[in-house]
C-alpha cells in the first residue's frame, strides 16, 4: 500500500511539498508540470520547479520527488525528458490530466486523451531518454468528455514504456465536481501490466477504504485532500479512522504542531513568491485547513483583507505562528 503526495499546478509546489512531508506518509510526491512547449527545457527551470534535485531528488524530510512533464511535441519532451534525467530526480512522470482550459488549447494534459496514438509516441519518446533505473509514471484522466476510450488510452501508455500509472477517476469535462467514479480505475488496472494508483475525491480516512474497495488499487494518490487535511496521510498509516480524527482533543494537537509549519511555509513563500502574491498563497492553503481546523478558520478571517506581507506578519505573529514583528527585525 503506498501513498502519494499529488502534484497540482498553483497549490502543490515546493513550500507545501516540504511541509506536507514534514508531516510524513508519503511514498513518494510529485511536482506541478514543467511545461514544454516549443523548446527543450533548460536544466535551470528544473531547478526552480523542483528545489529537491539540489538534495538527490528528495525533499527535506526525505520523501522522493518525482518531476512532471506536460507538452504534446514527442521530440521535445523526450529532449527535455533526458536533460531532467541527468539531473538525478527520484522519477519523471507524463501530465495527462489537467484540465485547465488554457493548458488545454495549447494541446497539453487531459486533452491529449482523445489521441492515444500521440500518447504512445509521446511515453515511447520520452522512455528513450530515461535511464532504465529510474521511475517513469503517468497521470491520466478517464478521457476528454467520455470514458470510451480510458482503456486504449492507458494501454497506449503502457504499450509505449510507462512503468506506472496514476488515473485521476474523472473526464476532463468533470473538472473537481464530484463523484469520482473510482470503479474506472478497477478497469484500466485489469487492462494493464503495471501498478495503478487511484485518485481524486480522497477528502477522508473513509474516502480512501471506499477509493480502495471500489477501485480494487491499493495504491491511492491524495491533492485537495491532502492540502485540507495535512495529518490524513499519517493518519491513515496509523489506522486512525474518522471518528478518531474528529476528537477535539486530537485536532488541538494537531493543530499545535501545525502552527510552526505554517510559519515555515509562509518563509518559504515569502523567499519565492512575488511580495503581492505571498499573502494569497497563505489564504489559498488556510481556505482549505479551515475545513478541518477551527483555528485556521479564526485566522482566514484575519488575513483575508490584507495585501501586504508585513501586514501578514503581524497578524501571524498575534495568533503565535511568527514572533513579533519587532523580534524578527532585531
Amino acid at each position: 500500500m503506498r501513498l502519494l503526495l499529488a502534484p497540482m499546478e498553483g497549490l502543490l509546489d515546493f513550500p507545501l511539498r516540504d511541509v506536507l512531508t514534514r508531516v510524513g506518509g508519503y511514498d513518494h510526491a510529485v511536482t506541478e508540470f514543467a511545461r514544454v512547449s516549443g523548446t527543450v527545457l533548460p536544466r535551470r527551470y528544473f531547478r526552480r520547479i523542483s528545489p529537491e534535485l539540489a538534495s538527490a531528488g528528495r525533499t527535506s524530510a526525505g520523501t522522493p520527488v518525482r518531476v512532471q512533464l506536460l507538452g504534446s511535441d514527442p521530440a521535445l519532451m523526450a529532449g527535455s525528458a533526458g536533460v531532467l534525467a541527468a539531473l538525478g530526480p527520484a522519477g519523471i512522470d507524463l501530465n495527462f490530466g489537467c484540465p485547465a482550459p488554457t493548458v488545454n488549447r495549447h494541446r497539453g494534459g487531459a486533452v491529449l486523451l482523445d489521441e492515444p496514438e500521440l500518447l504512445h509516441r509521446i511515453a515511447g519518446a520520452v522512455r528513450a531518454a530515461v535511464p532504465r533505473g529510474m521511475p517513469f509514471s503517468a497521470k491520466m484522466r478517464l478521457g476528454v468528455s467520455e470514458t470510451a476510450r480510458a482503456v486504449e488510452c492507458a494501454q497506449a501508455l503502457v504499450d509505449g514504456g510507462v512503468d506506472e500509472l496514476v488515473v485521476h477517476a474523472r473526464t476532463k469535462a468533470d473538472g473537481y465536481r464530484p463523484p469520482a467514479h473510482w470503479e474506472w480505475v478497477g478497469r484500466i488496472a485489469d487492462a494493464v501490466p503495471v501498478a495503478v494508483a487511484a485518485n481524486g475525491e480522497v477528502w477522508c480516512e473513509a474516502d480512501w477504504r471506499r477509493c480502495r474497495a471500489v477501485s480494487g488499487a491499493s495504491d491511492v494518490m491524495l491533492g485537495r485532500g491532502a492540502v485540507a487535511d495535512p495529518f490524513l496521510a499519517r493518519r491513515i498509516r496509523l489506522g486512525l479512522t474518522d471518528e478518531a480524527a474528529a476528537d477535539p482533543a486530537l485536532r488541538e494537537r494537531e493543530w499545535a504542531e501545525l502552527r510552526p509549519l505554517l510559519a515555515h511555509f509562509w518563509q518559504l513563500v515569502r523567499m519565492r513568491v512575488a511580495a503581492r502574491h505571498a499573502p494569497g498563497r497563505l489564504k489559498q492553503w488556510l481556505g482549505l485547513l479551515r475545513r478541518n481546523y477551527p483555528a485556521a478558520q479564526r485566522l482566514f478571517d484575519d488575513v483575508r483583507v490584507l495585501r501586504l506581507p508585513q501586514e501578514v506578519d503581524v497578524v501571524l505573529a498575534r495568533h503565535g505562528i511568527l514572533a513579533a514583528p519587532e523580534a524578527l527585525a532585531a
